[in-house]
């Protein structure tokens, strides 16, 4: 889903600007009528699908974008289908849907199914996000059945020769509802019961996780139910397409034997992000990212500390461009990250405004076993350029090709990586 709709996000900046966007602005709109698609409340768009993951492969097919707009010209939904062929997974396709009623209230829903094994659903429902009320509330119901995972072992220098495959099948439920104290503070807690299966990975070429490393905690995978505590401190101009302000988070979470879960293990963290308006053009955003597993020696590795790729689904995986999702596994992570997000075109499209990004970035990080570990030292720097399509004011389609000390990475996906 999210490489696919970066490239809609591009295509839609480019086509419109390029073709139907300027050629119905120099026409009267009475001449043209209905005909006019500047008048059309949604913009049908096919757009072939190129795109590749450093874990995933290469992915080739054409994807079906219908936007609708609201009263204000905005996006305010996407019905997203495409059919495609994955070098490794072979031939499938999606159907999406993506809603964007408010600020406040904002949803998807996704179904994904290829020819080897891939197999997804994800659904997820927010609202609250300004926390103009007293509550928020976020819940995700997430399935998948993904055979290109990696891992090569546990620790900051695990070999790029231990590289294995495996499939992860799993099953989980979040739900966080929020206390808004105030505007800017929120208390939150949140529950994620979630079953994992460690299976057989696509790859042939590639040893198996499961044969390769066999007394590995978690390699038969295993059931948890955690449990967590947030605070919050929000001062961004935008939950979406911040220029200013920041955000800091910490959390405290706990998994126990004795309630439901295959392994005891507790973990707790920090977030911090800000971002400055250096000028009418230019955002300067910061990223930094501490976790500790304090008492976790029975704690899987799917549930471990991921460095690697762009951030997932579960947070405790961290941004680092220019290696593959996970590359680095351990119970401990720091991660820095800072870009420099340059606006370098604007135009109305299709009477929403887009908005072109060049965003250079630098980032470095490290996973550690032990909490006493210095966490400057054996740092794995990375740096790349990331370019960016708006559709303001809440979507974003990035494209990230990061250098790292394992060579180049591309990644894409909605959302900004922090």
């Amino acid at each position: 889903m999210k490489r696919i709709l970066a490239t809609l996000m591009l295509a839609v900046l480019i086509i419109g600007k390029l073709t139907t966007a300027h050629a119905f602005d120099l026409i009267d709109p009475q001449t043209w009528g209905a005909m006019n698609p500047h008048t059309w409340p949604f913009t049908l768009i096919p757009i072939p699908e190129i795109a590749t993951d450093p874990n995933g492969g290469v992915t080739a097919g054409a994807l079906f974008a219908t936007l609708f707009k609201d009263n204000q010209n905005q996006i305010s939904d996407i019905f997203a289908p495409d059919i495609n062929y994955n070098t490794n997974v072979g031939a499938g396709g999606a159907l999406r849907f993506l809603s964007f009623p408010s600020e406040n209230t904002q949803w998807y829903a996704m179904a994904e199914a290829h020819e080897n094994i891939q197999r997804q659903v994800d659904m997820n429902f927010s609202t609250g996000r300004t926390h103009d009320q007293w509550w928020s509330f976020d819940g995700r119901l997430f399935f998948e059945r993904d055979p290109t995972e990696r891992f090569y072992g546990v620790g900051n220098w695990s070999r790029l020769g231990g590289e294995t495959n495996y499939t992860t099948q799993q099953l989980y439920v979040r739900g966080s509802f929020g206390w808004n104290i105030t505007k800017n503070f929120q208390v939150a807690l949140v529950e994620r019961p979630r079953y994992v299966r460690i299976q057989t990975g696509a790859f042939n070429s590639i040893n198996q996780t499961v044969y390769y490393y066999p007394n590995q905690k978690g390699v038969n995978g295993g059931s948890e139910i955690y449990n967590e505590l947030r605070a919050t401190y929000d001062t961004r101009d935008s939950a979406d397409i911040p220029r200013s302000g920041g955000i800091a988070l910490i959390y405290g979470g706990i998994t126990d034997r004795r309630f439901m879960s295959s392994a005891s293990y507790n973990k707790v963290g920090a977030n911090v992000r800000h971002y400055w308006t250096l000028a009418p053009r230019v955002t300067l955003a910061t990223n930094g990212y501490v976790q500790y597993i304090p008492a976790g020696n029975e704690t899987p590795f799917w549930s471990m500390a991921r460095l690697g790729g762009q951030e997932d689904f579960l947070y405790d995986q961290m941004t680092l461009r220019g290696y593959g999702a996970g590359r680095f596994v351990d119970n401990n992570m720091y991660d820095a990250n800072v870009e420099v997000r340059t606006r370098v075109f604007e135009a109305d499209v299709f009477g929403t405004h887009g908005v072109a990004e060049i965003a250079p970035f630098a980032e470095a990080g490290r996973v550690a076993h032990q909490m006493s570990q210095n966490p400057v030292s054996s740092l794995h720097p990375v740096s790349g350029v990331g370019f960016r399509a708006i559709a303001e004011p809440f979507v974003v389609g990035y494209v990230d090709v990061g250098i790292g000390g394992e060579g180049a990475a591309v990644f894409s996906g909605i959302n900004y990586p922090f």
